[in-house]
């Protein structure tokens, strides 16, 4: 065995360890000190996610969507995983409503922090009925109906894949002031 522990030595002298990425935030569901009052403002809010009529998304057929006015480029970029997430929300194995009720508590403290790009991990089924693809159903419909989302997409391989899909929101008025004055410095 030793022979076999010095060539596995040998072979991994010069290698060293991918550095973390601290990019990704994950929300958590308990909030605490500041964000307490995000939490009441967003029990405040009336959760506008409905679970009435559902047009089941068969399981081979990828969830995507762009809002009107987005262009093509912005979709094949969050297609292809090139925005750096900033939060993600796993409903893995939670019922509907749980997932609504989470969805819209997890959209309103991304809009707070000023986030633009989420990953949504909702599970993935074999079967067009099954648990999994009903929330992923849910989730395609609940995301057309939030006003801020300018596309969603199924995540690459690495995040999830067909399990998962990425979000992307539009920037907050804040954020486009501040995209304004730093370009507008820069053209004087």
């Amino acid at each position: 065995m030793s022979k076999d522990d010095d060539l596995f030595s040998q072979e991994m002298a010069g290698v060293q360890p991918l550095a973390s990425d601290k990019r990704v935030v994950y929300l958590k569901n308990s909030v605490s000190g500041q964000k307490v009052s995000n939490a009441e403002e967003t029990e405040k809010r009336e959760n506008p996610l409905t679970t009435g009529f559902l047009n089941i998304q068969p399981c081979d057929e990828p969830l995507g969507y762009k809002h009107d006015g987005v262009q093509q480029g912005v979709l094949d970029k969050l297609r292809q995983g090139k925005y750096p997430l900033e939060a993600s929300l796993n409903l893995l194995r939670k019922p509907v409503e749980q997932c609504r009720q989470e969805l819209f508590t997890f959209f309103c403290q991304a809009q707070a922090e000023n986030l633009r790009t989420l990953l949504i991990i909702h599970g993935r089924g074999r079967d067009d009925e099954s648990h999994a693809n009903i929330v992923r159903s849910y989730l395609a419909k609940w995301l057309k109906q939030l006003d801020d989302v300018q596309a969603f997409c199924v995540a690459i391989q690495k995040d999830g894949g067909a399990g998962a899909c990425y979000v992307a929101l539009k920037k907050s008025a804040q954020a486009k002031q501040e995209n304004w004055e730093r370009h507008a410095k820069r053209s004087r």
